[in-house]
């Protein structure tokens, strides 16, 4: 139980907030971007990143409630860098055009935190008629990732600081559809079921670190790239899941608040005590051993392929 944690190996647990796992590190120069940042741990790890000196563009669908967030964050600290972009990870052209209109500023890119993502829906089609969350939790990040790349490998080469891609992903990979990733029944409306659904898109999460890891290094590119479970936390990604959203209404006190939620994720963003470590999977500011499943590397490679049939122009 999180209220017992000690200390791992980094110096921190869970009980660790994004301030104190960040704490004397200077992020001025460094640009980061963050999905999903207009609430919850998005805008807890765009505050953090911000404080500690990082320009962040935060990454929203709805843009009227990014500004407001910027507004709040700019009024507690007032010297914040910080831009409001507008993406929609239920559209493949959206993220297209955020990534283009990203590239077109010229601006360097050190930092990619996917963050964003949905839970537990009805059986929803994306707007590109792909089952939601496979699409909003995995194939947005997927596309997103791979058409920053080159810019986040060209700006590690240029500032000689080595960029991070970050996955919030969930423990809840674990309890995914007993097959893991349902290639041939992405779009199965009638063997859906909301929360193996949801599991699959968080080992999507996983898995795709990893081999994007293997690929960073087989060209040897100055980028990590990460994953994790953020801790269970009372935000408003539960609010499809009523069955979540009694235990998480019932059990406040064992749970992480936010700015715990969002301390591996800026860990892993900002720490130097995460530089050259890249393909793993960490809770509560550590390593931890995820699912056999999320460690295969022959099942990220297939998911790798899969996920580009979805992605690729046509």
């Amino acid at each position: 139980m999180w209220i017992f944690g000690l200390n791992g190996k980094s110096g921190f647990s869970a009980r660790s907030t994004a301030e104190q796992v960040t704490k004397g590190v200077d992020g001025t120069g460094l640009v980061a971007i963050v999905t999903g940042a207009s609430n919850g741990i998005g805008t807890e790890t765009t505050r953090v990143l911000a404080l500690r000196g990082v320009r962040v563009i935060m990454g929203v669908r709805n843009v009227k409630a990014g500004e407001r967030v910027k507004e709040e964050i700019l009024q507690k600290h007032p010297g914040s860098k910080i831009d409001v972009m507008e993406i929609d990870l239920n559209s493949q052209a959206s993220i297209r055009k955020f990534a283009a209109e990203f590239i077109a500023t010229g601006l360097p890119l050190n930092i990619l935190v996917n963050n964003a993502g949905i839970m537990a829906p009805p059986f929803t089609l994306s707007k590109d008629n792909i089952e939601q969350q496979f699409a909003v939790n995995h194939l947005g990040p997927f596309l997103l990732t791979n058409l920053l790349l080159d810019t986040m490998k060209k700006t590690a080469n240029e500032c000689g600081r080595e960029g991070r891609i970050v996955n919030v992903a969930s423990e809840l990979h674990r309890y995914g559809y007993k097959e893991g990733i349902r290639f041939d029944k992405i779009n199965d409306k009638a063997s859906y079921k909301p929360n193996g659904a949801y599991g699959q898109s968080k080992l999507c999460n996983i898995l795709h670190c990893v081999e994007l890891s293997r690929r960073l290094k087989e060209e040897g590119a100055n980028v990590t790239a990460n994953s994790l479970h953020p801790g269970v936390i009372a935000t408003n990604i539960s609010q499809n899941s009523s069955l979540l959203g009694c235990i998480f209404g019932c059990a406040q006190v064992f749970l992480k608040n936010v700015p715990q939620g969002a301390a591996t994720t800026c860990y892993l963003a900002l720490s130097p005590k995460a530089n050259g470590v890249s393909g793993e999977y960490f809770m509560d500011s550590n390593k931890a051993k995820a699912s056999s499943m999320a460690r295969d590397p022959e099942l990220a490679k297939k998911l790798w392929e899969f996920s580009l049939t979805f992605t690729e122009n046509k």
